[in-house]
């Protein structure tokens, strides 16, 4: 079972609520929030814009095609990722932007891939300003999420702060068209996969689509209207946490319907260590991440 717990409630620091919370990270891996702050009409104006951006012609997309950067920001064509070596590519589109790095930054001089400078398209109108917008509040929302997991784990609630100076946080859209005709047992949307981060905090357009695989080997559709959010964590987070929060598989097979989903991609700053408490080991948060997204990408995989 998936719960949709009250993110006011957290923030409140709710014992029962904080119970149910512990239960989602460790057995599950998944869970729903709602009343974040995000409302419905600020989601699917969100949603629209990304939806706007797809459905112009592949020509003005490709001006901001990732494959041109070698990194991963702009928009990425149909089999343009590889999540599950096992399958085919991905028949999605996606479009991607993360953190704008400041000048000043320790990061700036060190020509990091996660830290690659965003492209952004001339239409639709007011595309950046809604999404920068959306990308800032939304890393607000996650932040909230990680505290709430961080009492509920028994720590401080600012625990994870200090690793989110500089966040590799990515946003991203996702268009899923209609399952093509010719797909077979080895084409998805997204095949299954771990996500590869922190935390992921996911707005949809309540299309269906998603499924999370349960503790015993079965898959679930995960659905949510917009509005409510889909919380999900990421290998960086299991480890980080010495397996107290799951990073479960999921997947998109796709159906007779079109879908827009919008993922965050919550992660801490490049150098953070990641490894489990109290553990000798040193696990870079940046060449992780790096390491997952070259085998992840299409044409980071050719560089490479």
């Amino acid at each position: 079972m998936i719960d949709t717990l009250d993110l006011a409630k957290l923030d409140a620091r709710d014992v029962a609520e904080l119970a149910r919370l512990r239960r989602a990270v460790s057995d599950v891996g998944f869970l729903r929030v709602s009343n974040t702050g995000l409302d419905k009409a600020r989601i699917e104006a969100v949603l629209a814009a990304y939806k706007a951006f797809f459905h112009l012609p592949e020509a003005q997309k490709s001006r901001v095609d990732m494959a041109k950067t070698g990194a991963n920001r702009g928009w990425g064509a149909p089999h343009s990722e590889q999540v599950d070596p096992d399958a085919n590519p991905d028949y999605k589109e996606v479009f991607d932007c993360g953190f704008d790095l400041p000048k000043d930054s320790a990061y700036a001089d060190r020509d990091l891939s996660v830290y690659a400078p965003n492209q952004w398209p001339d239409a639709p109108s007011g595309f950046q300003h809604m999404i920068q917008g959306y990308y800032g509040d939304a890393c607000a929302v996650a932040m909230r999420i990680l505290r709430a997991i961080s009492v509920a784990l028994g720590r401080d609630a600012g625990s994870f702060d200090v690793a989110f100076d500089t966040p590799m946080a990515l946003l991203r859209g996702n268009f899923y068209p209609q399952r093509p005709v010719w797909a077979g047992a080895r084409d998805f949307g997204i095949g299954a996969h771990t996500d590869y981060g922190c935390l992921t905090l996911l707005a949809t357009d309540g299309t269906p689509g998603l499924e999370a695989q349960l503790p015993d080997g079965s898959w679930a559709e995960v659905q949510a209207d917009p509005g409510t959010f889909v919380i999900n964590f990421g290998e960086m987070l299991e480890f980080w946490t010495a397996g107290q929060v799951k990073a479960t598989m999921h997947r998109v097979v796709g159906g007779a319907d079109e879908r827009v989903s919008v993922p965050l991609f919550f992660n801490p700053s490049y150098d953070t260590n990641v490894a489990p408490p109290e553990s000798d080991q040193v696990i870079s948060a940046g060449e992780h991440l790096t390491r997952r997204f070259n085998e992840t990408y299409v044409h980071l995989k050719t560089a490479s």
